[in-house]
């Protein structure tokens, strides 16, 4: 059984986060600059057992799309292209990075250190992917 890794995409950066190998917890991984994105996933892939993918949805209160997709739809397009073979799942993101930010001052992280939107980036990529474990549970 692989892992699940969750992406939580940006124009500029984007988060990931990833289960154990038995698809019990949800991981921050590392926040990537979203142009190195599909080599970084390539060399993941070939080196770590991933069955799906999920990426974050982002929707308005209202449960309509936000103009986020109209720059995530053509990265799964190319996502779909480059790997046919792993199966994508959409998966709600409203509130992860309000959740993110609130789970850092819970962790008692510095305010210094909680400005920094790299760390924010792949806790709300764990956030979804927990989100996402909990759902099919």
């Amino acid at each position: 059984m692989g892992r699940i890794l969750a992406i939580d995409y940006g124009r500029k950066r984007t988060g990931l986060a990833v289960t154990d190998i038995l698809r019990i917890t949800a991981n921050p991984l590392l926040t990537i600059e979203t142009k190195d994105l599909i080599n970084w996933l390539t060399d993941y892939f070939a080196h770590e057992p991933v069955d799906e993918v999920v990426i974050g949805h982002p929707t308005q209160m209202n449960g309509e799309e936000s103009e986020s997709m109209n720059y995530i739809r053509p990265f799964m397009g190319v996502f779909k292209k480059q790997f046919p073979d792993k199966p994508v799942t959409m998966y709600d993101e409203r509130f992860t990075s309000v959740l993110a930010h609130q789970a850092m001052i819970a962790g008692g992280m510095k305010k210094k250190d909680r400005q920094n939107k790299a760390v924010v980036d792949k806790i709300a990529a764990c956030i979804i992917l927990q989100g996402y474990l909990d759902s099919k549970s």
